[in-house]
């Protein structure tokens, strides 16, 4: 055994040591026609990789072709990833209206438009056109916000925890923050409230139980231990059963007498009261008239427009956030500032052709609306291949996004199935689709939700099915249809 497995270690070797050197791949013609397109610099570094993967694979004995052919090969296969720089637009037919995996909310095509001739151009970032000097990047949103939000003050950050971070480190650093216990959440990733309360140089003070809290538990610390009421928004997540949290309205009361601010993470931006959408998440509207001194919400979220983070409430306490220093390290970018302004005017044009955005659009949409979009495409689908079996089914959607969990979108569902081909790798197929399409799997079959489709991606649809459903005898076929709708 010994001598074979030196045997086995110097044939290794001696297939190492065989490997072609670099400069020897960089006059490969394949080589040289890569050269013409990407920087000698990257290619060396690809051929690099490649060689070292080979070298790897015949140390641990799992054997590959070390020839000048093959590393040349996986050269290519590195440098065409490159070919296509990510993120990529793909089409969302899962029924998740802000799917946080997918990008949220998905920008109206003439925001879309502004920002592009912003990022391709210079632009009057901080240039104040008018007096021809140095001005604020606040303005090119504060009016629009101003206007969402008459008589109090705005500010963007770039998402909801910088805006909630910047608020405690600004009105509590080193002093208490008094929560309630059931208010603790996760949101996702590394977002906990405690450590995001940490970090920004607070203390934390709990108050009440995970179930129950009391405005005695409040009153016990606003004052002494807490310099600050924080109440956040179960976002993702609803306790239910023995229960009891105190109202904005009454925490408001409470701060006040005291003589603290009361800062409410409503996460979700819902703006108004009659804006489409669940109904159980407060709108900022309505959290600020109940008396809630700073309000932070999410841009991407229901208020339908780019990742960004917005404060509003009592004017000098957002002035107080603006002139943080860490406002700067916060603050959003030309293209992010184009978006959400672009989208503060969809709102203020609520009711006109022009608003509002696309989220909105697809959580006020009828049912009625939604049923026969879903019959024109399963009726197109139908008629794609007799190996199709098609169905329109009622279902639920869902918002999405870490909002209005429980809260479901009643739709109709395009069920699809191929006859001798499994719902995975049906799926895997329409998502290898250029564009790729998600869609989901339910109870066993592959279910398209034309809710969140928009405008122009059902013909999308029907291409990425018609290229999944190609026998294998005619896979040719299916590679044309991609080429085509690429």
């Amino acid at each position: 055994m010994t001598n074979d497995s030196g045997k086995r270690s110097r044939a290794s070797g001696d297939r190492r040591a065989r490997l072609p050197a670099v400069d020897r791949l960089l006059v490969d013609p394949r080589v040289e026609e890569l050269l013409r397109r990407w920087s000698r610099r990257v290619v060396v570094h690809a051929i690099r990789e490649a060689l070292d993967a080979a070298r790897q694979a015949l140390a641990s004995g799992a054997g590959g072709a070390g020839d000048a052919g093959a590393i040349v090969a996986a050269v290519e296969r590195r440098l065409a990833r490159l070919d296509a720089p990510g993120p990529r637009r793909v089409v969302n037919a899962t029924g998740v209206i802000v799917h946080t995996n997918l990008g949220r909310a998905p920008l109206d095509p003439q925001a879309a438009r502004h920002v592009a001739a912003v990022a391709a151009g210079y632009c009057d970032l901080e240039f104040d056109l008018d007096e021809g000097r140095r001005g604020s990047r606040q303005a090119h949103v504060g009016p629009w916000l101003e206007m969402l939000f008459p008589g109090q003050g705005v500010l963007a950050v770039n998402n909801n925890a910088a805006a909630l971070l910047l608020a405690l480190n600004t009105l509590a650093h080193d002093r208490g923050v008094a929560i309630s216990r059931g208010e603790l959440v996760e949101i996702g990733g590394s977002f906990r409230v405690p450590e995001i309360l940490e970090r920004s140089g607070a203390r934390l003070v709990e108050v009440g139980t995970t179930n129950r809290t009391h405005l005695a538990d409040y009153a016990r610390v606003l004052g002494r231990e807490a310099s600050l009421a924080l109440k956040v928004w179960p976002s993702n997540y609803r306790v239910v059963g023995f229960t009891r949290e105190v109202p904005v309205r009454e925490l408001a009361a409470l701060a006040a007498d005291h003589g603290v601010p009361l800062v409410v993470d409503q996460g979700c931006g819902r703006l108004f009261r009659d804006a489409p959408g669940p109904r159980d998440d407060p709108a900022v509207e309505q959290l600020l008239a109940e008396g809630a001194d700073l309000v932070c919400f999410s841009g991407d979220k229901l208020l339908g427009g780019p990742q960004a983070g917005v404060l509003v409430g009592r004017r000098e306490l957002v002035a107080r956030c603006a002139r943080n220093p860490l406002a700067r390290a916060l603050r959003c970018d030309k293209m992010t500032l184009a978006a959400l302004s672009w989208t503060c005017r969809a709102w203020l044009r609520a009711g006109t052709a022009d608003g509002p955005p696309p989220v909105s659009r697809m959580l006020a949409v009828s049912l009625d609306e939604v049923a026969a979009r879903a019959r024109r495409l399963a009726e197109a689908i139908a008629a794609l291949d007799d190996r199709l079996e098609v169905a329109v089914e009622h279902g639920d959607g869902r918002v999405g996004g870490g909002a209005a969990p429980g809260f479901a979108v009643p739709t109709r569902l395009v069920v699809l199935g191929v006859r001798g081909l499994g719902e995975q790798e049906l799926l895997d197929r329409l998502r290898r689709h250029d564009p790729p399409v998600v869609a989901r799997i339910e109870a066993g079959r592959v279910v398209i939700d034309p809710r969140t489709l928009l405008e122009g991606e059902d013909g999308i649809v029907l291409s990425a099915i018609r290229a999944a459903v190609v026998r294998p005898e005619t896979g040719e076929r299916a590679n044309a249809h991609r080429r085509h709708d690429a």
